[in-house]
């Protein structure tokens, strides 16, 4: 796939089902008590790994339409043993989730991973898991594959976040539903907090307390969960590369429907805002317990901010569009608290760094801090960006080659079906100059 200097985008565009959490219902509907209905799934790559590892466990899945599936769930405490090791892929959200369900049921369970997956550290997913009473092993004792034997004797423990991982808490709390007792995890990091509010849909008995800047949430295990029928709001992270994109290309004016703003995930729209970009949000509604909304975009002139490290929880998936966005900005951006991008699908803090560079953008790293020293100008273009397997590393090159005055072209689009298959259509829709090599 490749990009090339658009102007005006104009357009409604529809964004596709949220990726954490269709995850986490196609989890939680297939552990429940009868027939949930799930409309508007995302049916990505990384979303099919799921669906297929609780296929393995004895769900029964069906799609009833592209985006819509029945699940009949198999109820709290019945995951069958695979019979074979369960694939993820390029999904470290599937593998870190299932891993924690997995761990408080009798079973062996088998986690192998494509190339990315498999240097994507797991330990301090699993790790704590072993307060619940299982055992595993760890390639080189961090990577995958992994061995998981969960228990049948499950122990409740409380446990401190020691770092911004909602994957951990998320693993945590999936084993505590079938762990006799009250299980806690407190975060100081105000992590995104799908699952807690997921778990309240499905009847869990789950409570969530406030104390000293901490949240502390707690969950009475054994307690069956109950069948819902629900629409998956649209992915945030998604929607930013048609909102960024309108942002810097000259005369556009979008408008992205259906897209969920979490308190948790919405720390990259406060930063556009501080940027100066016209956003505008209209026709409020709940749907999942999620706030949805239809965001309107105007082309803006952009200026560089300041972007403390508190933000990093709330955005870790969006610097790599971000850094786009800041390199068409009037003056320096600073990204600051960067570490965790060394850990995603790529090393996300070298690909911002590669991206940049090669399309003459200036930039500087310390640390785990980022520089971009952003101008309003069209940049070279005529760079080829190698993806490493990343979809979100693809998507911003290709946004990057819409400010470029030659063309920008990415070395694998197919990764990027594993959050936004429709990404093509969607960019097109709007008048974006793309085309596939």
């Amino acid at each position: 796939m490749k990009s090339i200097c658009s102007k005006k985008l104009k357009g409604n565009i529809i964004i596709p089902g949220d990726k954490s959490i269709s995850h986490r219902l196609v989890i939680l509907s297939s552990i429940s008590i009868g027939k949930s209905t799930i409309k508007g799934i995302l049916k990505s790559d990384d979303i099919m790994r799921s669906i297929n590892a609780m296929r393995s466990f004895g769900a029964s899945i069906d799609f009833i339409s592209s985006n819509d599936c029945v699940i009949r769930g198999i109820g709290l405490g019945g995951l069958e043993e695979p019979k074979s090791a369960l694939d993820f892929g390029n999904s470290g959200t599937s593998a870190r989730l299932i891993m924690g369900l997995s761990s408080t049921h009798p079973i062996t369970t088998i986690f192998i991973g494509d190339d990315s997956l498999s240097m994507r550290p797991m330990k301090r997913v699993v790790k704590p898991l072993l307060n619940f009473g299982s055992n595993s092993s760890l390639r080189k004792d961090n990577f995958l594959p992994l061995i998981l034997k969960g228990t049948d004797n499950s122990i409740p423990f409380n446990f401190k976040l020691s770092e911004p991982s909602a994957q951990i808490k998320s693993a945590i709390l999936l084993g505590a539903l079938n762990t006799p007792g009250v299980t806690s995890v407190i975060d100081k990091f105000n992590t995104r907090d799908h699952t807690e509010k997921l778990l309240n849909l499905y009847g869990a008995e789950i409570n969530i307390s406030k104390k000293n800047g901490m949240k502390k949430i707690s969950i009475k295990g054994v307690k069956d969960l109950n069948a819902i029928k629900t629409y998956v709001p649209g992915d945030p992270s998604s929607a930013l590369f048609p909102i960024i994109a309108a942002l810097i290309c000259k005369g556009s004016n979008i408008l992205v429907k259906n897209v969920m703003i979490n308190p948790t995930r919405d720390g990259a729209f406060k930063v556009l805002k501080k940027m100066g970009a016209k956003l505008s949000f209209h026709n409020h509604r709940i749907i999942a317990s999620e706030d949805v909304y239809d965001i309107g975009v105007m082309s803006s002139n952009l200026k560089g901010v300041d972007v403390s490290k508190k933000y990093a929880p709330s955005m870790i998936d969006d610097y790599p569009i971000l850094a786009i966005a800041a390199s068409m900005s009037k003056g320096k951006t600073y990204f600051r608290g960067l570490n965790e991008l060394k850990l995603k699908e790529s090393n996300r803090f070298l690909g911002i760094l590669n991206i940049l560079e090669k399309n003459g953008v200036k930039v500087e790293a310390k640390k785990d801090t980022i520089i971009i020293f952003g101008n309003r100008e069209l940049k070279k273009g005529g760079i080829e960006i190698k993806t490493n397997l990343d979809h979100r590393m693809a998507m911003s090159a290709i946004v990057m080659g819409l400010v470029s005055k030659n063309e920008v072209c990415i070395d694998n689009a197919e990764t990027i079906k594993t959050s936004f298959p429709s990404f093509y259509k969607t960019m097109k829709k709007i008048g974006a100059n793309l085309s596939i090599k």
